[in-house]
């Protein structure tokens, strides 16, 4: 039996509770009723953003597409009173679930402000980007989805394409490394946060799924996609796939109820505060209004993040996490894995949703330097 104080962040999401409801506005509430999100006939022009537009960024919409013919979405940032010089370039995605209004556009348009053309965008299948299957996820395209941003951004007049460097948030974290583990085009790589979701959905956290429980998880993704093939259709469900205290796993079409009960676990309460609420809440972010398609991890059972993570040096790794995320584990066992060089920043008192926007704790100073340094 998984341990029932830390399973999934999204098993103690499942308690709903009356204390401390949250009422969405209108239209946010229509959205998240609804459970899905159409692909828009165009980009949105206007900002949309969970943070503050920057008056010494020049920012506009942009589109690319991958080598499967998937149409990307994404948001470039540059510096206003660039010159006529080649700049440096950063790609940004993350974290699993979100849209390139929250997490990733604050990192990008923070280090555009630093001299850096940066470039936010919505992985295959999610938020404005293509992709016919909506809110599903492959640790592959994913991972192919940093090098085609690599692809668009290093043809850019203002960009100096021999010093490009990528960064990911949390669960995108582990598709950013593996990416540079193959294309060295991408110089340095830096992650926040960061997941590796193909141990995650496949192990359960910190490795607590038993055998038992995996071969339940493998059977129950197998048997869903009878019924999805019978219906016609993708049903919705947890993608870290979660187990009651009976150890029956739990379905549900939702991340996460309208409301928390008084005892949810912290880490709920964290990513809940941030996506569910003003802070953080975006209509096209799949973790603030729904869930991904309920297949979603078998791929990620099949496919292993970072298999060849010695491959990114002697390209440089900085791994940035929280003293008190729960996710620490993550990037302690990744820079254990890989070679030099590489540097694991723990940022004091910090927990893991605090690194998404927290712009007290989130290092950037450390993070301007980095890529300053190794995208000379």
């Amino acid at each position: 039996m998984m341990n029932t104080s830390r399973r999934t962040f999204l098993q103690a999401s499942m308690v709903a509770g009356a204390a401390g409801a949250f009422t969405l506005p209108a239209a946010f509430a229509q959205s998240r009723a609804s459970g899905e999100a159409a692909l828009p006939a165009r980009l949105t022009q206007e900002w949309d953003k969970t943070f503050p537009k920057s008056e010494n960024v020049d920012h506009e919409k942009v589109t690319f597409g991958n080598r499967y013919g998937i149409t990307l979405a994404a948001d470039l940032y540059q510096p206003k009173n660039r010159g006529e010089a080649r700049l440096p370039a950063i790609v940004l995605s993350g974290p699993f679930g979100a849209v390139k209004e929250q997490s990733s556009g604050l990192y990008a348009q923070t280090l555009a402000e630093r001299g850096f053309v940066t470039l936010a965008f919505d992985p295959s299948f999610t938020g404005e980007s293509g992709g016919a299957v909506r809110d599903t996820a492959s640790p592959e395209i994913f991972t192919e989805d940093f090098s085609a941003a690599v692809d668009f951004i290093g043809l850019l007049p203002s960009v100096d394409r021999n010093r490009i460097g990528v960064m990911a948030v949390c669960g995108l974290s582990g598709m950013a490394i593996t990416a540079a583990s193959s294309d060295s085009r991408i110089k340095a790589v830096a992650t926040a946060s960061m997941y590796d979701m193909s141990r995650s959905m496949s192990r359960g956290y910190k490795d607590s799924y038993t055998l038992e429980q995996r071969h339940k998880v493998i059977d129950y993704l197998s048997q869903q996609r009878w019924v999805d093939a019978q219906n016609g259709a993708f049903a919705r469900g947890y993608h870290e796939v979660p187990f009651d205290e009976q150890g029956n796993i739990v379905k549900s079409s939702r991340l996460f109820p309208d409301t928390l009960a008084p005892d949810a676990d912290p880490v709920v309460v964290s990513f809940y505060n941030y996506y569910c609420k003003p802070r953080g809440f975006h209509p096209r972010s799949i973790n603030s209004t729904r869930a991904w398609t309920a297949t979603t991890p078998m791929p990620f059972f099949s496919f292993p993040m970072m298999a060849n993570i010695g491959m990114v040096s002697p390209r440089p790794l900085m791994l940035v996490a929280g003293e008190k995320a729960h996710s620490l584990y993550y990037s302690q066992d990744v820079y254990k894995a890989a070679s030099n060089p590489k540097e694991l920043v723990i940022v004091p008192g910090a927990d893991h949703v605090d690194l998404y926007d927290r712009a007290d704790k989130i290092p950037f100073d450390r993070l301007d330097a980095f890529f300053k340094a190794n995208l000379k």
